[in-house]
């Protein structure tokens, strides 16, 4: 991984300025002119600002002296800065050219390889049913299994795919089916998917997506079933009601026809859902509310009402490392009284429903949920609490003891940055709110693995942790008049003005939520990888 960063190295002055390797003489120009305007320490009278300016008005004069000068730009872009500094020439060393280009050779190809990996999400769940009624009476303690498996691939910046499949068993019963689904984006505003499925639902179907304005959007699609022929029209409408509201209505006509309210919230600290259903022959009301305790913790409950279902459910998650994350539910209704247990691993889940009993006993029912709760606070007061604050703390001493002297500085310098490019970045988020444009809410670089686990739990922050760095600022400072952002293929995102490598030697990327057209979005791109945004299949 050092070999790595070390050849890359010559990518660095790029990143700086925000440029393509493959940039004119003039694009060199241009962006040192802007960069220059940031951050020259004459526009700043407090002295411990203007001292932060001179720091970084010196890294980009550097840049734009070594850019804007042929010999010299050719001698970084094969030897990076230490042919420079060592006063290297271009012909008397060419057998070692010669090897620093094969090197380099090597290493595009693994990059390319990690960016076709990057292009491949997986995701998936096992779902294994159990009743202690079942084993009673002498059947055995599970009664069903099911497995869904799904792999997206970002085939283009307008095309992508999806292939599911899914295996059901039930007692003696069982099936699966399988899914394809193609994604292609016709514009920034509108998008069209085509869906083929095989099995106990075969069918095909079309569906289009359209914004109609900066606040809401419009999907339409039909389906026929390929078991007997019936077609099933829909139609979903969404609005933005506010920075964290949004509502939908959705039609769906067929032989299961219904209508349908609904509307989301979510901040940092809770989210909350309903709906309302009716149908042709039944109704459905849910509401669903989430609180975050912490970055770790969380509560839930959810309540249901309807012509065949009338239950709540009430629970708690906690994560538990890095990348998992574990939840307990504990749910009451008509069917019954169950425990749930959820356990989530990047992008799998594994769901363990057990049912308790059939008869709604109030007695059984207060003791099904304070016996386990009970349990567990003792358990977490004498026994977990104690151990994680062992491991923490084990686990803090040794990543102080990893941590070196030169990320540290590279993160300060990177905050430093950051303050002088609050005031313009702020300004032109306040202008794209206005129009409806391009704002990025929250941006993260860094390790893969800790960002790759937001795929799953949207839920946890992930701030906090020193292998990644917030580049919301950097990020909304970059977007230019016409309501776009791009950072270029080839180019290391650390060094980006703003951006540091929160984790050496780990491979990294970027992760972005943003809003645009009334909508939510989020991408996650790879270190070395283009970003081109808005688009519209980063709509969430």
């Amino acid at each position: 991984m050092e070999e790595h960063n070390e050849a890359q190295d010559n990518r660095e002055l790029y990143a700086l300025l925000n440029l393509s390797p493959e940039a004119s003489d003039e694009e060199i120009r241009r962006a040192y002119r802007q960069w220059a305007q940031v951050y020259h320490p004459d526009k700043y009278q407090a002295p411990h600002m203007k001292d932060i300016a001179t720091e970084n008005f010196q890294r980009i004069c550097e840049a734009y002296e070594i850019l804007s000068d042929p010999n010299k730009r050719q001698i970084y872009d094969i030897y990076g800065m230490e042919g420079l500094t060592s006063g290297l020439e271009l012909g008397p060393r060419l057998d070692k050219a010669e090897e620093i280009k094969a090197e380099l050779e090597r290493l595009k190809r693994m990059k390319e390889r990690e960016k076709m990996a990057s292009h491949f999400r997986s995701s998936g769940t096992i779902l294994v049913n159990m009743s202690l009624p079942h084993c009673l009476n002498g059947h055995g303690l599970f009664r069903g299994m099911a497995m869904t498996s799904e792999i997206q691939s970002q085939l283009s910046k307008r095309n992508a795919v999806t292939i599911s499949g899914n295996l059901a068993v039930d007692g003696k019963e069982g099936g699966g089916a399988a899914t394809a689904l193609f994604r292609h984006e016709m514009s920034e505003v509108s998008s069209i998917e085509f869906v083929a499925s095989a099995g106990l639902r075969a069918l095909i179907g079309v569906q289009t997506s359209r914004a109609l304005s900066s606040h809401s959007a419009a999907t339409m699609g039909v389906a026929m079933s390929l078991r007997d022929g019936s077609l099933n029209l829909s139609n979903l409408w969404t609005r933005q009601l506010s920075e964290t509201a949004s509502g939908h209505i959705q039609l769906t006509l067929g032989p299961q026809s219904s209508i349908a309210v609904g509307w989301q919230k979510k901040d940092e600290k809770r989210s909350a859902s309903g709906e309302v259903k009716f149908g042709t022959s039944s109704f459905e009301t849910a509401v669903h509310y989430t609180h975050r305790f912490s970055s770790k913790s969380l509560g839930c409950i959810t309540g249901r009402v309807g012509s065949s279902s009338l239950e709540i459910e009430v629970g708690g998650g906690r994560k538990i490392s890095k990348f998992s994350t574990v939840r307990w539910l504990y749910t009451i209704g008509i069917q019954g009284i169950f425990w749930k247990f959820e356990l989530y691993r990047g992008g799998q889940k594994l769901i363990i429903p057990i049912l308790l009993t059939r008869h709604l006993n109030p007695v059984f029912a207060t003791g099904a949920f304070v016996v386990p709760a009970s349990v567990y606070f003792v358990l977490k007061k004498f026994f977990i609490k104690p151990y994680y604050l062992r491991r923490n703390k084990q686990k803090a001493l040794e990543k102080e003891g990893k941590t070196s002297v030169q990320v540290q500085e590279a993160r300060a310098a990177a905050e430093k940055a950051q303050k002088l490019q609050q005031n313009v970045a702020n300004r032109k988020r306040n202008r794209q709110l206005e129009t409806g444009g391009l704002v990025i809410m929250r941006a993260l670089y860094g390790n893969q693995i800790i960002l790759n686990n937001l795929n799953s739990s949207s839920e946890t922050s992930f701030e906090s942790t020193s292998e990644v760095i917030d580049v919301t600022i950097p990020l909304n400072f970059l977007v230019n008049d016409s309501g776009l952002l791009k950072l270029h293929e080839g180019v290391k995102k650390s060094g980006i003005m703003g951006f540091c490598d929160p984790c050496p030697g780990e491979p990294k990327q970027l992760y972005v939520e943003y809003a645009y057209a009334g909508n939510q979005h989020k991408v996650w791109v790879g270190d070395y990888e283009e970003l081109l945004i808005p688009q519209g299949t980063h709509r969430i």
